[in-house]
C-alpha cells in the first residue's frame, strides 16, 4: 500500500475523472486512467470485467498485461475466478497469493492467466448502479502480499468514479445495437412492402394486357364468326363449303387464344419455380381423389412427377434457358397432370 497524503489522493481521483472525459469505448477508458490508478493502487495488471446478457456472461477490458481474459468476448460467469463477486455473494475479494488461493482454483475456473502471468496479489471490488452489479474492478501484482483493506477502500472509490462512465458506455452500446436491429427490421419490412407492391403492379398490368388482347382479338373474332353463322343459318346456306371458312376462322381464333394463354406468366412459376408450380397444380387437381383406393399408386406418381419437375426446374431457370421455355414446360406439365387425373 502506498502512503499518500489526502490531498495527493484527491488530486489523483480528480485526474481519473478528467481522463475519462471524451473516451468513447471501454478499452480506451480503462487505459486512459491506468497511470492515475497506479499512483493510488500499484499494479501490474488492471482490468474491468463487464457483465453481459443479464449477468450470465462477461468480458474483460484490461491494461498493463494482455491476457486470455481480454481475448474472449463473452465468457460464462460460472467459470470466472471472481464469480462469487460478480454474483454479489461477497462484497470484495482480497488475496495475498492468488496462485495458491483456492477461491480462484475451483473446478472449471478460467484461471490460466493467473498462472501464466504470475498474478499473485489480487483485489476485486464490484461496480454497482442502483445496487445492481454491472462490472468489477480488479488490480493484480506479481508480488505477494501487496494489498490491504485500505487498498480495498481506495479501489471502491475508483470503482465509484468509473461506474457512471462505464454504465453510460454500456447503455450507449446497447442502444446502438438495438438501433441496428430496428433498422434491419425496417429495411426487411420495406423490402417486403416494395416487393408486394411491384408484384401487385405486375399482376395488374398482366390482367389489363390479357383483357385488352381478349377484347381486341378473341372477342372481335368470335363476334364476327357468330354473325356469319347466324347469317348462314337464316339464308339456309350452311353447307360444308360455306362452313369451311368459318372453321378456318375458328382455328385462327383458337390459335390466338392459345397464344394469349401462353404469354400469361403463371404466378407460382414466376415466384417459386417450376417444381413448385407443377406440385401446386398437382395438389389442386388431385384434391378430390386423394382418398381413392388407388392412393398408393397415385402417391408414387406424385413423387415421380415432383422429382422430374425438380430436375426440370434446375435446367429451366438456368441463365442459358429463357423464361418462355419454363412457361411452356409448366403448361405442358399442367396439361399432362389434368389428363392423368381425369
Amino acid at each position: 500500500m502506498l502512503q499518500l497524503a489526502p490531498a495527493a489522493l484527491f488530486d489523483h481521483y480528480l485526474g481519473i475523472s478528467r481522463l475519462l472525459a471524451g473516451q468513447l469505448d471501454f478499452r480506451s477508458a480503462i487505459r486512459s486512467v491506468a497511470a492515475e490508478v497506479a499512483h493510488i493502487i500499484p499494479h501490474d495488471h488492471l482490468d474491468v470485467c463487464v457483465l453481459l446478457e443479464g449477468g450470465n456472461y462477461h468480458t474483460a477490458y484490461e491494461t498493463g498485461i494482455e491476457t486470455a481474459w481480454g481475448e474472449i468476448a463473452g465468457a460464462p460467469v460460472v467459470n470466472s475466478p471472481i464469480r462469487s463477486l460478480l454474483r454479489g455473494e461477497v462484497d470484495f475479494l482480497l488475496s495475498d497469493d492468488a496462485m495458491t488461493d483456492q477461491r480462484f482454483h475451483f473446478e472449471g475456473a478460467f484461471k490460466r492467466p493467473i498462472v501464466e502471468q504470475s498474478l499473485r496479489s489480487r483485489l476485486h471490488v464490484p461496480m454497482k448502479v442502483q445496487g445492481t452489479i454491472i462490472a468489477a474492478l480488479s488490480c493484480s501484482s506479481h508480488k505477494a502480499g501487496v494489498y490491504t483493506m485500505e487498498d480495498i477502500e481506495r479501489a471502491r472509490i475508483i470503482a465509484d468514479l468509473l461506474t457512471p462512465y462505464f454504465f453510460a458506455l454500456q447503455t450507449a452500446e446497447q442502444a446502438q445495437r438495438s438501433a441496428i436491429v430496428e433498422a434491419e427490421a425496417r429495411a426487411r419490412e420495406e423490402g417486403l412492402r416494395q416487393g408486394a407492391l411491384k408484384l401487385t403492379e405486375a399482376l395488374e398490368q398482366e390482367r389489363q394486357r390479357i383483357g385488352m388482347d381478349l377484347h381486341d382479338q378473341t372477342l372481335a373474332d368470335l363476334t364476327r364468326l357468330a354473325r356469319r353463322i347466324d347469317r348462314l343459318s337464316r339464308n339456309g346456306e350452311a353447307t360444308a363449303e360455306a362452313l369451311e371458312p368459318v372453321s378456318r376462322s375458328l382455328q385462327h381464333c383458337m390459335q390466338d387464344l392459345r397464344q394469349i394463354i401462353e404469354q400469361a406468366k403463371p404466378s407460382v412459376l414466376q415466384l417459386f419455380g417450376l417444381a413448385q408450380a407443377i406440385e401446386h397444380h398437382l395438389d389442386r387437381s388431385t384434391f378430390q381423389i386423394v382418398r381413392a383406393a388407388s392412393m398408393p399408386f397415385l402417391l408414387a406418381i406424385c413423387r415421380s412427377m415432383t422429382i422430374c419437375a425438380d430436375l426440370w426446374s434446375r435446367a429451366s431457370f438456368s441463365p442459358a434457358v429463357p423464361f418462355s421455355a419454363s412457361i411452356t414446360i409448366s403448361h405442358s406439365g399442367r396439361a399432362a397432370l389434368t389428363a392423368s387425373c381425369r
